[in-house]
């Protein structure tokens, strides 16, 4: 049972938290980047939770009693424990058109191979393609792209570090969230600690961020203080085959690699964050049944380092080194760029 003088004082210290957290990440922020404020929806995903409250949890999760308070650790901090009654991606958000099965049907584009047929799921969409796939007037399908997770907050970073993140202590972290064997969240779990825990590929640098400043600290390692940041306008367009508007280059200096970053599910937000060589970045806008979206897109020029048995490939008829490789950034994705002077 839980310990009503701890109960109460998690409800005082709730109602005084506010803004705290999102004002601790603005500090931080101007403190380390050449910008006056971050995006909005990037600063929403602030933890709420203040250093009183991180503190109290941080106890808790020491003394191996965080899973008699785990609704109110969840709820506080906006994160999505099983006791959020978390469920995958579902096939009728009323917002997007309806997912058909996989059906494939043979798409024919220019660039390929003796006009290599790419298999696709109607109205499932392309994950890879390549550049001249993507100009003013051509069609093509739009993948998923929304965020598995999207309104997980980050975590305080002290509290964060206390998380065992690893597959070493694989069962010690689904305990700590209250995670099912078999699970959704069990597989997006190991799924982000396969991601981030694997050997990176030739020339790539990476990270996984598990709290707002360890994302930062990453960016401004790699890029220095003066930097440029995009990230995807919204959803729409997603599962359908849009027309392609006005396709511009935000950046292509490829001497100096943009830092990729892509929202990971997981309990709380994590992003991996890597750094390739050869990458231009684009913003495209895409005609959707029902508004126009503006989508940044990354074009990977080396691919010479990519494992013969990549998806892409598989889809495009060609291997590593021969061909360069787009896609697009998700929904809570951000593109990290130095600022052009």
């Amino acid at each position: 049972m839980a310990h009503p003088i701890l109960l109460l004082e998690l409800l005082i210290v709730s109602y005084f938290s506010g803004c705290q957290g999102e004002n601790t990440f603005s500090q931080y922020w101007k403190e380390h980047i050449g910008l006056p404020n971050p995006p909005h929806w990037l600063a929403a995903k602030t933890s709420p939770l203040s250093l009183h409250q991180a503190i109290v949890f941080m106890k808790l999760m020491e003394e191996n009693k965080l899973s008699s308070h785990l609704h109110s650790f969840c709820k506080q901090a906006n994160i999505a424990c099983s006791t959020n009654a978390l469920v995958k991606i579902t096939t009728n958000d009323t917002t997007l058109p309806p997912i058909a099965q996989w059906n494939a049907v043979k798409l024919t584009y220019e660039g390929l191979p003796n006009g290599t047929p790419i298999s696709v799921a109607r109205q499932g969409g392309l994950p890879y393609f390549r550049k001249s796939m993507v100009r003013e007037g051509a069609s093509i399908p739009i993948p998923d792209l929304r965020d598995t997770i999207s309104y997980r907050s980050f975590l305080p970073r002290p509290l964060a570090t206390k998380i065992p993140f690893s597959f070493s202590h694989i069962t010690e972290l689904k305990k700590l969230f209250g995670v099912v064997d078999k699970s959704n969240m069990d597989e997006y779990i190991e799924d982000t600690l396969k991601i981030c825990k694997r050997n990176p590929i030739i020339g790539e640098h990476y990270t996984c961020a598990t709290s707002m400043e360890d994302l930062i600290d990453f960016v401004v390692e790699k890029l220095g203080r003066h930097i440029c940041i995009w990230s995807t306008e919204s959803v729409e367009g997603s599962y359908e085959n849009v027309t392609i508007g006005a396709v511009k280059l935000i950046y292509g200096n490829l001497s100096e690699p943009p830092i990729l970053c892509h929202s990971q599910p997981f309990p709380f937000q994590v992003y991996y964050c890597h750094v390739l060589q050869k990458v231009k970045v684009y913003a495209v806008d895409i005609h959707a049944w029902k508004k126009v979206n503006h989508v940044i897109m990354a074009c990977h020029y080396d691919t010479s380092t990519w494992s013969p048995n990549h998806l892409a490939f598989e889809l495009l008829g060609f291997g590593p080194g021969q061909i360069e490789v787009c896609h697009w950034i998700n929904e809570n994705g951000v593109v990290w760029t130095k600022r052009l002077s």
